[in-house]
């Protein structure tokens, strides 16, 4: 079984009770660069940036005086109290004042709800808009790239640039941009404030502050050992279950369920112990973070008081204060999290400008030749190709295809069969030699338009969610219901896609689970039907269904083939023996060529191959 061992993603600096302290963070490469170049999506929307920016302070700055005002309200009221505690002659609490000072303040909170709303409500659609630009910059650059680009990278990574690295600076841009400037805006605000209340009192909040900051970053520090043994514990642990479910048949065949069962036990028990390590050790910081600032707000309170008793501050006032001093670690703890979503969201963004920075196919020729009426005529001149600078894999190779013939290539696994054929399709550019399709360098035609004059049947079919009609019509634009069918037909699918529920409407679920992998490879060989093209591809078009099956696709391919030009990749030599011409290649030559027959004759390397195919049947016949 596989090895490799899948890794469970996670949003950097969420992995414990207080931000992810213990969670390291994914950083850019150049961090400088990569925001100056994300900047530039901000630019043409600068002017509704500057409106959030403005709408932000507004509404932070006015839910940061609502503690000191709601303090006046309670000043008046101890002061009337007082008074007639005193027993002052006509003393009363000042309800009025009172009143008017919450309906002030609840004014000053609805002003502030609303900037807030306005405040999110541009900058969602700001967030989107750049997301919308970047997602149709990705689909577009991923267009424009040579197959070469896919073949060396892992569809999951190509999708994770394109998807999960975009949904984060979605998902920034519209949350943690904001809570960064409101977050900065409070804590300058918050701290302005204390000092005009009082200096000493805000000395004691200040000198409690590098207090939790050390005790924060040694429980921090310890528990980021823990995350890490959890998150590659955690690795193992999934990579186990999907190996085993993957291969629960193997495992049942052989035996093997206890010693699975008991692997799984152990790597759980690991996980265990990583788990409730690191979930214990960060989740103590807020229980010591609140000790710290109770003690705070215990030094607050007591020097607060005796400030009360002489006349030095209002009451009011020392109520606001404690409110202020119990919202001042909460925007530094909200900037600290923000610069490490920051510096994750930057590293995505980094890696979609990888993506958007790559290497794009050779620009298409400008004016570009057209071939008003192809006949089919294929050749190779002189044509070298190597995947690696160093390493060539096709070498000098000429072939010279008239208009009409079947071109079988066999050879061993790695010889350079389908590497051919993407040469044909210029999936890949040559590194010398030229290809011509009727007298005309592929080079000087348009991608799209050499391509059209291919019809391809792949050993791995592909087909999208969609209804089998749809999944037919792919091949042509415009099809009417009586091309599709007749392409069934001529597929032999049309039988089978009749006894189905829903027929022709049938609909293919993303696995294409609901159709057997014979039933895929007749509804692609539909399709290629149903494209009509000068030039078939067909790359083990029959490997995939049963032999019966197989005989009345070969008849329908024959009729297909007649009068055009087809390139036939085969590794079942029974299939090709009519061939106009066999091209046997190893290690990206054409070593031996000529017809089934002739190369019989020769008893060289195509006889060798193919008298192999038939010897192990053979003896079996004999055996029996």
């Amino acid at each position: 079984m596989s090895e490799q061992k899948p890794q469970r993603q996670q949003r950097q600096g969420h992995g414990g009770p207080w931000g992810g302290m213990g969670m390291p963070v994914q950083k850019a490469k150049d961090f400088k660069g990569t925001v100056k170049r994300l900047s530039r999506y901000l630019l043409p929307q600068k002017y509704l940036l500057l409106v959030v920016i403005l709408a932000a302070i507004i509404s932070t700055v006015f839910q940061i005086v609502g503690p000191k005002i709601l303090g006046m309200a309670t000043t008046k009221l101890f002061e009337g109290l007082i008074l007639k505690v005193k027993g002052v002659p006509g003393a009363s609490v000042d309800f009025d004042g009172i009143f008017r000072i919450l309906l002030t303040l609840g004014i000053l909170y609805v002003i502030s709800s609303l900037f807030n709303y306005i405040q999110q409500f541009i900058m969602a659609g700001m967030a989107q808009k750049i997301v919308f630009t970047l997602r149709q910059e990705v689909e577009a650059k991923l267009a424009r790239l040579p197959l070469r680009f896919f073949d060396s990278r892992s569809h999951g990574e190509i999708l994770s640039r394109a998807v999960n690295d975009i949904d984060n600076i979605s998902t920034t841009l519209q949350q943690s941009l904001t809570q960064l400037i409101t977050s900065a805006v409070t804590l300058i605000g918050i701290v302005v404030m204390m000092l005009l209340i009082s200096p000493l009192l805000s000395l004691v909040v200040v000198l409690t502050f590098p207090l939790s900051m050390v005790v924060t970053t040694i429980v921090a520090k310890r528990s980021q050992r823990y995350f890490g043994g959890q998150q590659k514990a955690l690795g193992d642990l999934n990579g186990h279950v999907e190996e085993m479910y993957n291969g629960h048949k193997i495992v049942k065949a052989f035996g093997l369920e206890r010693r699975s069962i008991d692997e799984f036990n152990v790597l759980n028990e690991e996980l265990y112990s990583h788990g409730w390590k690191a979930q214990f050790v960060s989740g103590i910081i807020m229980p010591l973070m609140n000790l710290i600032g109770n003690l705070g707000y215990v030094f607050v309170s007591v020097i607060g008081g005796i400030q009360v008793m002489h006349n030095a501050i209002s009451i009011g006032d020392v109520q606001a204060f404690i409110q202020y001093a119990r919202q001042f670690t909460q925007p530094i703890t909200q900037l600290a999290n923000i610069a490490n979503i920051i510096q994750s969201t930057i590293a995505s963004a980094e890696r979609v400008f990888e993506l958007l920075d790559e290497q794009e196919e050779v620009p298409e020729a400008s004016p570009a030749k057209v071939i008003e009426f192809p006949r089919g005529s294929v050749t190779f001149e002189h044509v070298d190709f190597r995947y690696k600078e160093d390493t060539p894999l096709i070498e000098d190779m000429n072939i010279d295809v008239r208009p009409g013939q079947t071109i079988a290539i066999v050879g061993p696994t790695g010889a350079g069969k389908t590497t051919l054929v993407n040469l044909l399709m210029r999936f890949y550019e040559l590194n010398g030699g030229r290809i011509t399709v009727d007298g005309t360098d592929i080079t000087e035609l348009k991608r799209g338009d050499l391509r059209r004059m291919f019809g391809m049947v792949l050993q791995d079919t592909w087909l999208f969610n969609g209804t089998i009609r749809e999944n037919i019509a792919y091949g042509r634009e415009n099809a009417t219901e009586e091309e599709i069918i007749q392409a069934a037909k001529a597929a032999h699918a049309d039988h089978f896609i009749r006894t189905l529920p829903d027929g022709y409407d049938t609909i293919i679920n993303q696995e294409g689970s609901n159709l057997s992998q014979g039933q895929k490879q007749l509804l692609t060989i539909a399709r290629a039907i149903l494209a009509n093209p000068t030039i078939l591809i067909l790359d083990e078009a029959t490997s995939s269904v049963d032999t019966r099956t197989e005989i009345l696709i070969q008849r329908a391919m024959q009729e297909l083939m007649k009068g055009r030009t087809s390139f036939v990749i085969a590794h079942r030599l029974s299939t090709i023996r009519d061939a106009d011409l066999i091209l046997v290649m190893n290690h990206g030559r054409i070593i031996e060529q000529g017809t089934h027959e002739g190369l019989l004759a020769k008893g060289g390397f195509y006889a060798d191959l193919y008298n192999s195919q038939f010897t192990g049947s053979t003896l079996q016949k004999k055996a029996i």
